[in-house]
């Protein structure tokens, strides 16, 4: 494979970050419990199939206006460090290894920040990120926009063609892990789609198209890889 896709929350990670952005938000006062609960339930009418979570992230975005940049990215750091940099699967550090050494490029494909993205990408070592970034104004202010197309379903699929094209590679050469159902564009296009701890309906369609269904296990499972990035 010349390209190895993965995806981040619930794949490389065994915990939907940007659940547990809300929740420490929360507590530490950043968003009101209204805030929160509106935040949860864009979530839960995601999963009940009545809104799209394209439609969540844009309001989501929305709620940044006015925030500084460096103020974000600085709080994105400390939430990294004592929330998920502990939470990665051992088996996506096997995978990432294994492709590593087969000399593909390594492309994290996700619909979470960039600033959240870029701290996963140098701890892991990967080549490129694909996400979603936010648009900025020249006093350093975030608009309230997303900066470009949104990375989600239909969007990650453009953003996974464009990488691949510019490499000079098909995406029929390419792998993409995931969990979840949403991501069925980008598997429906690259010759090695994997579903991985896939969500009902991901699992239901992994299994009539007969794509592999891995178990990546959780952090701490015993005897499993753990994160080392003293040589990144």
């Amino acid at each position: 494979m010349a390209i190895a896709f993965f995806d981040l929350d619930k794949t490389l990670l065994a915990v939907n970050s940007g659940a547990l952005w809300i929740r420490r938000e929360l507590e530490q006062g950043h968003i009101t419990r209204v805030q929160a609960l509106r935040a949860s339930y864009w979530l839960a009418r995601y999963h009940l199939g009545f809104v799209s979570m394209q439609d969540a992230l844009v309001q989501a975005i929305t709620h940044l206006q006015g925030m500084g940049e460096r103020y974000l990215r600085e709080r994105t750091v400390q939430f990294y460090e004592e929330r998920v940099r502990s939470q990665f699967r051992p088996g996506a550090l096997r995978a990432l290894e294994e492709h590593r050494s087969a000399g593909d490029t390594l492309v994290l494909l996700t619909s979470s920040s960039g600033y959240l993205s870029e701290l996963v990408a140098r701890d892991l070592g990967l080549h490129a990120v694909l996400c979603n970034r936010f648009e900025v104004d020249v006093s350093g202010l975030c608009t309230g926009r997303p900066l470009g197309e949104v990375c989600f379903g239909e969007g990650k699929r453009t953003y996974a063609l464009s990488f691949a094209s510019e490499a000079g590679v098909e995406l029929s050469a390419c792998a993409f892990y995931t969990d979840s159902y949403s991501d069925l564009p980008v598997m429906e296009v690259v010759g090695r789609p994997v579903a991985v701890h896939p969500d009902r309906r991901l699992r239901r369609e992994a299994l009539r198209r007969g794509w592999p269904v891995v178990d990546w296990g959780v952090p701490g499972g015993g005897g499993d890889a753990t994160l080392d990035v003293s040589s990144r």
